[in-house]
């Protein structure tokens, strides 16, 4: 048995030797990441460069963007590393500093979402109020509290579980996950738990109820409004539909596999349930959002066609 004075490091322990082939995943998850990183830094540039894309939505977009280069560098070198290395191990306070950047992801991401269902909400339901309720001032506080109370929650989160004392070092996972590391515990978790049911008290069920709530009037709205007002509201929420599905589908699977005994799926299939939401939805956005915007794609057209 050891505590958290004799823990040190953490060991990952759900890699696996792939012997020669993990130079070939090597190359693929490189691939990978330099495309999040092209696809989201252009997207960002398009909508910094240009005028006409400085309004609400695009400033949100941009914000989500923003996360998803940020949650994407908080684990691709460190996964490619391990890929190629013969000890799946990791320091104590970088083990810390990845959850951070991993667990900030997650909830900017879902603020992201959230905030973004509710200026489709101004804009379908109080389109003439819109300009006049969807200021710069209130659209830069919303993005400031997208970015500072997710922060601040999992800081407060990483300070709890760092004081823990630990019953072992074994993480069977690919990356540091605070669910596992409070598996290991073996002192009084319940600052640790209390903490936890104020988090999904107050960010979990705020954000879902408010997200419900806006569709449902979008929803009212369409059914009772003209043909023109369903076209726009489809439009414009069927990107952030899918993107706020495919982001749940990814958490959903991530709280499959750490809750639950997965030992009878096999090793590949859980890695890549695990990563799901770190790997699939940062490429999905930009594609998604680069495809069904017709001003983003417009733009990207002319751009592309002035270079040639």
């Amino acid at each position: 048995m050891v505590n958290s004075t004799q823990v040190s490091y953490f060991t990952l322990t759900a890699y696996f030797d792939a012997g020669l082939f993990k130079y070939l995943f090597f190359t693929i998850i490189t691939s990978l990441y330099m495309l999040i990183i092209c696809a989201n830094v252009f997207l960002i540039v398009i909508i910094c460069m240009n005028r006409s894309l400085h309004e609400p939505m695009y400033m949100f977009l941009c914000s989500l963007f923003a996360n998803e280069l940020q949650g994407s560098t908080g684990f691709f070198p460190f996964f490619l590393v391990q890929i190629l290395s013969d000890l799946h191990t990791v320091s104590f306070h970088f083990c810390f500093m990845q959850i951070f950047f991993l667990f900030s992801y997650i909830n900017v991401q879902l603020c992201n979402l959230t905030i973004m269902s509710y200026d489709r909400y101004l804009a379908i339901c109080f389109p003439l109020q819109y300009n006049t309720r969807m200021t710069f001032n209130k659209v830069a506080m919303l993005i400031a509290l997208t970015w500072i109370y997710p922060f601040t929650e999992v800081a407060v989160m990483i300070y709890f579980s760092a004081r823990a004392k630990l019953c072992g070092n074994i993480i069977n996972k690919v990356y540091c996950d605070n669910y596992s590391i409070a598996k290991l515990s073996c002192s009084d978790s319940s600052a640790n738990n209390i903490n936890g049911i104020v988090y999904i008290l107050f960010m979990v069920t705020a954000v879902v109820s408010l997200i419900l709530y806006t569709y449902f009037k979008i929803l009212k709205v369409c059914f009772s409004g003209s043909k023109q007002t369903r076209q726009k509201a489809v439009s414009t929420c069927t990107p952030h539909l899918a993107s706020l599905l495919n982001f749940s589908f990814g958490c959903l699977f991530e709280l499959i596999q750490s809750r639950f005994d997965m030992s009878s799926v096999p090793n590949v299939l859980r890695i890549f349930l695990s990563l799901y939401f770190l790997t699939c939805q940062p490429l999905f956005n930009p594609v998604l959002y680069g495809l069904k915007m017709s001003k983003i794609r417009s733009l990207c057209k002319n751009l592309v066609s002035s270079k040639m």
